[in-house]
């Protein structure tokens, strides 16, 4: 099989740039085995849901929260929210209000609050993106999401480039990814919070320690950045779309200026940070990322593939591609329960081709690299 293939060549690779104990991430402790093995996927995967129309977005529920054990599946054309139950059971549980697809906008990314209580979502309205927020309820086994609330809005809309992804951080922070809206010029100016990562508190307001006083800017110099996710030492990392040469995979900074429109992929100057890994623009397109156990996933559309990064403590990072065509477009990535993956397909999102069963969702079985 394809993954077999690719996980012995792997582990003769990666294995060899960590000889020396060298860790998978900065400051890892290589002493502790939950998070110093990095893994990789191994044999078949597992459909779990059928059927998803342009899904986006994948939202494990927390313990505590009402919906202990399920997933939230956000489609973008329909703004139906989905409940994929632990049973496997798959129930429609909300409408977003407002939701105005077009292009690559519509219903994006979801979210979760710490309390476990409030739902987030990241959207294209008529006149803007925005984020709102929504109480989610229970009722037995069913899931429902009240009225919906704005947090943020504002941010510039367009046919692509609109970002997307949100996520709160170890430090309670909800951070957005927001793209340029096809104006170039915003990612440099730090007075738009376009071509930009964000950072706020749960209510929308500006924390007293970000980078810029006032503002919500944490990252800039940004064309399309989408996947965000943090290692075990709480370092931001994030996924961004390239133009027509590079896509990037980048360590974030407070404060950091990532180089568009100046600068696409690395510009090995001391001006603006250049990515740990690139991709050319056919291989990636990536959308989602996640964190587990020491390796980062990217979901690839174009490249169609999943790709385990592998970030390494002098600064750069190595990548291998999955399932190469296996499964088509690949929006999002999310931990499953135990040591699992889990993937969102995107064929029926108007770019895709669609087989009969998507889009879907996949698990598979990750295990720590063996030599050899």
């Amino acid at each position: 099989m394809a993954g077999t293939r690719a996980s012995i060549v792997l582990g003769t690779a990666v294995l060899a740039l960590l000889a020396g104990c060298t860790p998978v991430s900065p400051g890892l402790n290589l002493e502790d085995p939950a998070t110093s093995e990095p893994v990789t996927p191994e044999g078949d995967g597992t459909v779990l849901a059928t059927g998803l129309e342009a899904p986006w977005s994948i939202l494990r529920l927390p313990d505590d929260s009402p919906g202990a054990g399920s997933t939230l599946i956000s489609e973008r054309d329909t703004a139906v929210v989905t409940q994929l139950t632990p049973e496997g059971d798959i129930r429609e549980i909300g409408i977003i209000a407002g939701v105005q697809p077009g292009g690559e906008g519509g219903l994006l990314g979801l979210a979760i609050d710490d309390s476990g209580e409030n739902v987030y979502a990241y959207l294209t309205a008529a006149s803007d993106n925005r984020i709102v927020r929504m109480p989610l309820t229970s009722s037995g086994d069913s899931l429902a999401l009240g009225t919906e609330e704005v947090v943020l809005d504002g941010l510039a809309k367009a046919g692509n480039h609109d970002g997307g992804r949100i996520a709160f951080g170890p430090d309670g922070m909800l951070y957005a990814t927001v793209g340029d809206a096809g104006d170039p010029s915003r990612a440099q100016d730090v007075s738009s919070l376009n071509g930009k990562i964000l950072r706020m508190t749960p209510d929308g307001a500006v924390p007293d320690d970000n980078p810029f006083p006032g503002s919500l800017v944490y990252s800039y110099g940004h064309r399309n950045p989408q996947g965000i996710a943090w290692d075990d030492f709480g370092q931001l990392y994030a996924a961004e779309f390239g133009q027509n040469t590079w896509d990037e995979f980048n360590r974030i900074e407070a404060g950091g200026n990532y180089g568009w429109p100046e600068v696409e992929g690395e510009g090995g100057g001391d001006e603006f940070i250049d990515p740990l890994y690139q991709w050319a623009t056919d291989d990636a397109s990536p959308s989602g990322l996640t964190y587990v156990r020491g390796t980062f996933f990217l979901a690839a559309l174009k490249g169609e593939q999943v790709y385990a990064i592998y970030v390494r403590d002098n600064g750069t990072a190595d990548a291998v591609g999955w399932f190469p065509g296996e499964h088509g477009r690949i929006r999002d990535v999310a931990p499953g329960p135990g040591d699992t993956l889990w993937l969102l397909t995107n064929n029926t999102d108007g770019r895709g081709d669609p087989g009969p069963d998507d889009d879907q969702l996949i698990q598979y079985s990750l295990s720590g690299m063996v030599e050899g």
